[in-house]
């Protein structure tokens, strides 16, 4: 007869304990290789040559306004026009053969910074003759009669011409770069050398800063900085 006081097999205990925190050394475990890996591929990857800091161009101030060089560029020839200006006149840019001109491309009406720029290139025509431009002609689109009247009210003097269609306007690429996406001109400034040719290009009035006016001084700058000079 068995005996009473026999003890019963002992009961085998759960893994689930030990399965778990197996699972989570294997888990951490996967982590850090990958991580291994990243950073060592990061270690093979060849570093990036160091960049030489750019000094701003004798003259320029410290907070003057970047700029972007559109299409057409320096070197190509300048598309030719022929439009209605501010006094009933047809401007052709064939007009200008043999000299420099510069094209001041502007949003127009309700850009009263655009007509302070103006306003400068009046009171600047000495110091541009002298960075070599003989004339300057401003271009923007809007209804010829308003340009009119905003020139008389600003007493401008310059010669604006009214794109009425932005044929020009976008054949230049001016509308590329200003606040207003492709509907209006942004604020470029095309000089156009005395063989037709393109000599400079400044587009300021493009993302992140859409620059609406530049002073006199850090214009002329950038001019010289390009090799623009007066014979």
């Amino acid at each position: 007869m068995a005996s009473r006081n026999k003890k019963p097999a002992a009961r085998m205990r759960p893994l689930r304990k030990n399965t778990n925190r197996l699972a989570v050394l294997i888990g951490a475990g996967v982590v850090v290789a990958i991580f291994g890996a990243f950073f060592l591929v990061l270690a093979q990857q060849p570093s990036a040559p160091a960049q030489t800091a750019q000094s701003a161009p004798m003259g320029r101030s410290a907070d003057a306004a970047d700029y972007a060089v559109g299409s057409p560029g320096v070197g190509e020839m300048a598309p030719g026009f022929a439009m209605e200006s501010t006094t009933g006149d047809t401007v052709d840019l064939s007009d200008y053969s043999g000299k420099s001109v510069l094209l001041y491309f502007h949003e127009g009406l309700g850009c009263q910074p655009c007509w302070d720029q103006m306003r400068d290139l009046d009171a600047a025509s000495d110091q541009l003759t002298a960075a070599g431009v003989d004339d300057v002609l401003t271009i923007t689109s809007g209804p010829v009669d308003l340009i009119a009247q905003k020139m008389d009210d600003d007493e401008l003097a310059s010669i604006a011409l009214a794109d009425t269609k932005m044929d020009v306007i976008t054949e230049y690429g001016a509308n590329d770069y200003g606040m207003m996406g492709d509907s209006r001109a942004g604020h470029s400034f095309i000089l156009v050398g005395p063989d037709g040719t393109i000599q400079w290009r400044a587009d300021y009035g493009g993302a992140p800063d859409y620059t609406m006016y530049v002073s006199m001084t850090d214009l002329l700058a950038d001019m010289k900085a390009a090799g623009v000079s007066g014979s």
